[in-house]
């Protein structure tokens, strides 16, 4: 699997076991790492600062070819070196398995194995940890088992490196010629028992079979099956272990654009993107991560009268406070740096469409073995409620404008899929008088949507009641069931979104000054967006040849982040973006044929050919 060659394309492999990750570079350097957990301060930042932020590299001696690849079916990185009869693999994971006893073994540790392959290349270990996101300056301790490198001030933060290598050679980053097989381990804990090479081994063969195991209950697929199954494992590794909260992206402040200022921290479970994610990993076959995350809602979200947010961070009760970090360059000097999202605080009403729609697909998937459905009924109670007092009311939209508050036009649409869930599950539980009170709103909002929404002089849908502005956001209307794929405004909202948005085959959000200006990137969702929806009208042949050309634009390990540049086509925003990811599956899904349609009107005539997209 290998996408475009751009310089600095994003071009890292992520690692991880569903409690951290970490970005390894196509030259074998880890540049990216936070311990013990995703919302944790960073060990290795060097994406974000290349002089301060701290690094643990590889570096052969000679003039060596590389080349990375996963372990097929895996989240193992292999990044190999060769020069000449030289050659050798740093091989790259977190363990991951599970226990007898039904739980995982998923330690915050990095595992790096140094396999030799043949000859006798010299290589140095340069390994530079900066722990509390390279604040102070850390101080590095030779112990007779270990490196330890610790804060120098501020909150305390230390990490552990262990291996079979001489430590004094490492700690003076001392060339070593490799003779046999090594390993080396950086873990946020101090190990009660020395770790030896059969051991990593043991670990590796484990975490191998556990990847393989679980990505072989995938559906099958007869055209893009490594490619959905890369954006699976990706899914996977963002769904936090401890509490079933699935993040959007490992990482905080890579740019939308270089050099400007949307910089945001991904590295927590907005509901939407979550409950997105859930959507497709459901289809795909994954139910556990999706009732893990039906019991993380439970945790979070209010019961009756309290506020739902739209996102939280992935541990119960800790709190999102949106902060810079003054002191880090930035990645390409792109400023500020910041942690913690204010998002937090938003109103978004389309939240109670997403997350009514993911607990509908969790009992229509799993309901006999939910234990906790009177819950799950009082919390749809509760969102039918909220929907009931907050539908006609601005909020900030999907997009999450900061200063801007309006009736949003895919917010009303994601408030009827709300109550169009509450009518069916209400009718599962045997609930006719709620399922018929629900109905009524729910055609209520429809009526008023097509009435506000749908501009007739531009014939589409548009981001804003009584607007004029194109949102890709509404192509969603189809996937939701609100329009039906042969329903003439959908047609014509696709066909026109498409006209004023696309730019060389890749999707605005909007084209429209916001809180930071003009847009200058497309936002990679968007574009996965409008092929489903294009092959969905029946424009079959464009859409497949958009599909297949952003296959193309992905980095060399087949992964994607948040956003493009429109010409160089380079990679941006934070990365791997789960959201990305999802809407990959779910285009591929329905380019094959395997996408579950939930909402087709099996009456509609096929679209006529004058209709299509020229």
């Amino acid at each position: 699997m290998s996408g475009k060659s751009v310089k600095d394309n994003m071009n890292y492999g992520i690692i991880g076991n569903c409690t951290t990750a970490a970005l390894v570079s196509d030259k074998g350097s880890i540049e990216w790492c936070c311990m013990p957990f995703f919302d944790s301060a960073s060990m290795f930042s060097s994406i974000l600062d290349k002089k301060k932020g701290g690094y643990f590299s590889i570096v052969p001696k000679g003039n060596y070819k590389i080349t990375q690849q996963y372990l097929r079916k895996t989240n193992i990185l292999v990044t190999a070196f060769a020069c000449g009869k030289d050659a050798f693999e740093v091989i790259d994971f977190f363990p991951r398995y599970k226990l007898e006893n039904g739980g995982y073994h998923c330690p915050p540790d990095i595992i790096r194995i140094l396999r030799l392959i043949s000859g006798r290349p010299v290589l140095t270990v340069d390994y530079n940890p900066r722990p509390g996101y390279a604040q102070f300056p850390a101080k590095g301790d030779l112990r007779p088992d270990y490196i330890k490198h610790c804060t120098t001030d501020g909150k305390y933060e230390s990490v552990y490196l262990y291996s079979d290598l001489k430590l004094a050679d490492v700690m003076r980053k001392k060339p070593i010629a490799l003779k046999r097989d090594h390993y080396l381990m950086v873990s946020y804990n101090q190990k009660i028992v020395q770790p030896d090479i059969d051991k990593i081994r043991l670990e590796l063969e484990r975490t191998k079979t556990y990847w393989m195991g679980w990505i072989a209950k995938n559906m099958k697929f007869p055209k893009y099956q490594d490619q959905i199954e890369r954006s699976t494992l990706v899914l996977k590794l963002l769904a936090y272990q401890k509490t079933g909260a699935i993040i959007a992206a490992p990482t905080t402040s890579l740019p939308e654009t270089i050099g400007e200022v949307r910089n945001w921290d991904y590295r927590f479970c907005w509901l939407r993107d979550a409950s997105m994610t859930i959507s497709t990993l459901i289809q795909l076959g994954h139910y556990n991560v999706a009732k893990r995350f039906l019991q993380f809602m439970l945790d979070v979200v209010p019961y009756k009268d309290e506020k739902i947010r739209i996102m939280y961070p992935i541990h119960k009760n800790k709190q999102v406070v949106e902060s810079e970090l003054p002191w880090l360059a930035g990645y390409e000097k792109s400023k500020p740096v910041r942690i913690g999202n204010a998002a937090f605080k938003q109103k978004q009403n389309d939240i109670y469409g997403v997350m009514m729609d993911v607990i509908y697909q969790g009992l229509c998937n799993f309901k006999q073995s939910i234990d906790n459905q009177e819950d799950l009924w009082t919390v749809v109670r509760t969102l039918t409620r909220h929907v009931s007092n907050n539908w006609q009311k601005l909020d900030s939209s999907i997009w999450e404008f900061r200063t801007e508050r309006k009736h949003f036009t895919f917010s009303k649409i994601l408030c009827w899929v709300a109550m169009d869930r509450a009518v069916k599950i209400a009718q599962m539980f045997d609930k006719p008088s709620d399922a018929a009170s629900y109905a009524r709103l729910r055609d209520r909002i429809k009526k008023d949507v097509l009435k506000k929404g749908y501009n007739p002089k531009l014939k589409s849908l548009v981001q804003t009641y009584g607007g004029e502005y194109f949102d890709s956001a509404n192509l969603l209307a189809e996937h939701f069931g609100f329009l039906g794929a042969r329903d003439q405004i959908y047609i014509d909202t696709v066909r026109n979104t498409y006209k004023r948005l696309c730019v060389d085959g890749l999707m605005y959000r909007y084209r429209k000054p916001d809180d930071f200006g003009m847009p200058k990137s497309s936002f990679i969702v968007c574009t996965f967006w409008m092929i489903k929806s294009l092959y969905r009208i029946g424009d079959k042949k464009p859409a497949v040849e958009m599909f297949e050309r952003m296959l193309g634009l992905s980095n060399h390990l087949g992964l994607f982040s948040e956003d493009m540049d429109f010409r160089s086509k380079r990679l941006l925003g934070n990365f791997p973006q789960g959201y990305s990811h999802l809407a990959l599956i779910d285009a591929a899904m329905t380019i094959t044929g395997k996408n579950q349609d939930r909402f087709e009107d099996k009456n509609h005539e096929p679209i006529q050919q004058k209709n299509r997209m020229s």
